[in-house]
């Protein structure tokens, strides 16, 4: 990701989140390499969705996930994961958590394919809304990222028929 995508990046976060991050928040993550990452899928010269994580020694978390609502369900968030959780590994990362709410069953599904599992929750983590998060954890990723990749392939191949 680079400021130059902040337009779109941020007219996906405004569609996909009831409380989005401001604009300054991504160019505040974006000059911090050292420990913020940040990356987009592109469909052609459009924007299809973003990922952002920080890395804290061993462990990467997941601070932020989108599709634009036109490409969900066709792997792309998958994808993101897969190359977010990569670049996490080459980091040095061991394992990796994210917080999601506990009514968004399309992103906890996706999270369990790739072998996240719930271990506890957080109440009223959400300000705009009081709703709780399930905090998942992904443990051992240098000896998941096979099974993670193998996963998305399979995941690819089943859209693709679907197409």
């Amino acid at each position: 990701m680079e400021v130059a995508d902040l337009d779109d990046v941020m007219e996906i976060e405004h569609a996909s989140f009831s409380l989005p991050w401001s604009r300054w928040m991504f160019e505040k993550e974006l000059m911090d390499r050292k420990h913020s990452q940040f990356f987009v899928a592109r469909s052609g010269d459009e924007i299809a969705g973003y990922i952002g994580f920080w890395l804290v020694l061993e462990e990467v978390h997941i601070v932020t996930i989108a599709v634009r609502s036109d490409y969900r369900r066709r792997g792309i968030g998958s994808i993101l994961m897969l190359e977010a959780l990569n670049e996490a590994l080459r980091l040095g990362a061991e394992r990796a958590t994210l917080e999601v709410r506990v009514t968004n069953l399309p992103a906890q599904d996706l999270y369990k394919k790739l072998g996240f599992i719930t271990v506890a929750i957080r109440k009223r983590f959400y300000s705009d809304t009081g709703e709780d998060a399930y905090v998942m954890w992904l443990y051992n990723l240098k000896s998941r990222i096979r099974e993670i990749r193998k996963q998305v392939r399979e995941m690819l191949r089943e859209k693709e028929k679907e197409i």
